[in-house]
């Protein structure tokens, strides 16, 4: 079998400011991170003849194409599953490119999913799709919102691994205290302690208002091109050494409770699988990785699928500090999702690319590899990215 690890690269990345209200539309949003991305890089517009995103993105790819000056679009995707995409388009531009369908491929997530409307909300007024189904039928049960459903999940690792919320609050405060150093995140400035997170709203037990995600407007976008392209424009290439996607048996959107293990912990396991046989990496081989945070607690279990420690250990990994920058795997300088901003994961890719480039602002030294994941508790998707 073909592989695709290592023949390309991430050329560039845009964004906008994240906030609580841009001000303008998704669409706008979404071109000027695209175009920023392409600055970046050092390619013009014209070039551009593949796009992937997110099925939740608003922005027609045509539509972002045209207004980015777009001549001949070859390649366009989409990948559904909300957070769980973050890491597939990358998957989809690296194939494309491998393949010669594409050259130029922008994956791009563009959203103002706090002044336009919000997640975390009851979900209802649905069409009957599949997936629409299987929600409405544990929201008889009271499992109407994000929250609640990975709380039911969170609730059952608890019992059986002995994890508390003391255990949740240490990794909420490490977020916050990252996001406090950093100027593009909304919380700068703002660390919190343990006791702020045991003092805050209770939302889906066991998850605290201090577990959940951002609600954010803001856009990220990457440029991917051929791994020999990269090496002749403006930036250090990011090469994609692997990419997967997750989705075994009793896979469903936040609604798997029918498996032996109801954790989010299934789909990460498979994706983890693929990367390391497709990269020849290991977890000892990474330096630092992007876990997805949609809700904090979450981030035990991903730490436990990927393989830096077993099953149940990741209070103990957490508790001994390996995750601070230092540590023996810092995580989610950039504040991740709790204190950065929620861009349905594509700003940890953003954060990723600048950790290996050597200008982040909270900067881990002599970053060579990094895991990059994507939402769990639903189909996922997972990236290696590393330089030379």
């Amino acid at each position: 079998m073909t592989s695709f690890s290592n023949k390309t690269a991430i050329a560039g990345y845009g964004a906008t400011e994240f906030s609580k209200n841009s001000g303008r539309s998704e669409l706008r949003l979404a071109v000027e991170a695209t175009l920023s991305a392409l600055d970046d890089a050092g390619i013009d517009p014209s070039e551009v003849d593949g796009i992937s995103t997110y099925t939740m993105d608003n922005n027609g790819e045509q539509e972002v194409f045209r207004a980015i000056g777009g001549k001949d679009l070859k390649f366009f995707s989409r990948i559904a599953q909300g957070g769980g995409a973050t890491c597939a388009p990358l998957q989809q531009a690296a194939l494309a490119i491998t393949c010669g369908v594409a050259d130029v491929v922008v994956v791009y997530r563009a959203m103002n999913e706090r002044s336009e409307y919000r997640f975390g909300q009851p979900m209802h007024s649905l069409p009957p799709t599949s997936d629409n189904v299987v929600f409405a039928y544990h929201g008889l049960s009271g499992l109407m919102t994000p929250a609640a459903m990975v709380g039911m999940m969170m609730r059952r690792y608890m019992h059986e691994t002995g994890a508390t919320e003391l255990d949740f609050a240490n990794y909420a405060v490490l977020a916050r205290k990252n996001a406090s150093t950093n100027p593009n995140a909304f919380f700068y400035g703002k660390p919190i302690t343990v006791e702020d997170h045991q003092a805050s709203k209770m939302i889906a037990d066991p998850l605290r208002l201090l577990d959940c995600c951002q609600e954010s407007d803001g856009a990220v976008a990457v440029v991917v091109v051929s791994a020999e392209r990269a090496k002749d424009l403006k930036q250090k290439p990011v090469y994609i050494r692997a990419a997967a996607q997750g989705s075994p048996a009793g896979a469903l959107g936040l609604t798997g409770f029918y498996r032996e293990n109801i954790w989010p912990y299934e789909e990460c396991a498979a994706a983890a699988r693929q990367l390391y046989a497709q990269s020849g990496l290991s977890p000892k081989d990474l330096d630092a990785a992007i876990i997805y945070d949609h809700f904090g607690p979450s981030v035990f279990p991903g730490l436990e699928a990927y393989g830096f420690c077993a099953k149940g250990e990741a209070k103990d990994f957490v508790r001994d500090g390996n995750l601070e920058i230092g540590g023996a795997l810092p995580i989610n300088m950039h504040g991740g999702q709790l204190g950065e901003a929620y861009i349905h994961g594509m700003n940890g890719v953003a954060e990723a690319v600048r950790q290996l480039r050597g200008t982040a602002v909270n900067q881990v030294p002599g970053v060579r590899n990094m895991l990059v994941t994507a939402g769990s508790g639903v189909p996922t998707s997972a990236a290696i990215l590393g330089v030379d």
